[in-house]
């Protein structure tokens, strides 16, 4: 199994290393990607300890022995940051690829009313 595009049923987004994303700290505007690489917890949907959002090198740390988190998690606050939207790039990508023409049919979406 790839971790190429997959779905996150808790923050209802798409995920993935292939999810180009702006990282989830307040503020922040660095480009990232939705892969393990950037979650904080550093397991997919944020293991036992992280909240599962995404956070560039600024902001995910490792703290002790723990998994890479951010800093809402290392001290187990429990109110994670709210998730950003999909990036632009992202949006774009799935609402004029080929390769997304199943999906969008699903959810009746055509280019023409996007564009």
């Amino acid at each position: 199994m790839g971790w190429s595009i997959g779905w996150d049923e808790k923050w209802k987004r798409d995920i993935g290393y292939g999810v180009p994303a702006i990282c989830d700290q307040p503020g922040c505007d660095v480009e990232i990607d939705r892969g393990l690489a950037y979650v904080c917890g550093g397991e997919a949907y944020g293991g036992d300890r992280g909240c599962g959002l995404f956070f560039c090198g600024d902001h995910r740390r490792m703290y002790d022995r723990l998994p890479e988190l951010c800093d809402r998690c290392a001290p187990r606050l429990k109110t994670p940051y709210q998730p950003k939207a999909d990036s632009l790039k992202w949006l774009f990508f799935k609402m004029t690829d080929e390769s997304w023409a199943d999906w969008r049919k699903e959810n009746g979406l055509t280019i023409e009313e996007i564009c």
